[in-house]
């Protein structure tokens, strides 16, 4: 077995219709690893809402290592006005979130054929319960120890793992 290096793999580029909508999410590490994930899993954009991000900090870019110049973003301060609009767009809203009626995200079906967009949400406080409101589905990662919740770039790379392979499985039939 030999370790390959990026020009080597033999993974087929795809992109997904997928826009990560970060609801003020703050830490550079988190952001970093976001932007990561979002070139791994080569999703539409990343919009930012809230707290704009410090795109000249070293933590974020040492941990982005480089997506944060490859993957298309938008900032904008209102989380609201964005879901709207994308909403209107024909996304269907999908917050990752704990909540009194969310499904578990190996559970859902998402077949629906319409371009989705995952809103993450603050590393303290979550989702904004206005954006909860206005989301079509809550999905949470099923937990089995005593804790409650998990960092967000970790929730992020688990949801954008199931959703796109789903996607894939679904292209297949």
């Amino acid at each position: 077995m030999i370790q390959l290096i990026h020009k080597q793999n033999k993974f087929e580029e795809r992109k997904f219709p997928i826009v990560l909508l970060l609801d003020n999410i703050t830490g550079e590490a988190n952001i970093g690893s976001i932007f990561r994930l979002a070139d791994a899993f080569n999703v539409e954009k990343i919009i930012f809402t809230g707290t704009p991000p410090n795109l000249q900090s070293n933590r974020l870019k040492k941990t982005a290592r480089s997506t944060h110049q490859k993957v298309l973003i938008e900032i904008n301060e209102d989380c609201f006005l964005v879901a709207e609009t994308l909403k209107s767009q024909g996304y269907w809203l999908y917050a990752l979130e704990i909540t009194s009626d969310s499904v578990p995200i190996g559970d859902f079906d998402y077949q629906q054929g319409r371009p989705l967009c995952l809103i993450l949400g603050n590393e303290v406080s979550g989702i904004d319960e206005k954006l909860l409101k206005i989301s079509d589905k809550g999905l949470h990662i099923n937990m089995y120890g005593k804790n409650s919740s998990m960092n967000v770039a970790q929730a992020a790379g688990i949801a954008l793992y199931e959703i796109t392979k789903t996607i894939l499985a679904f292209n297949k039939k």
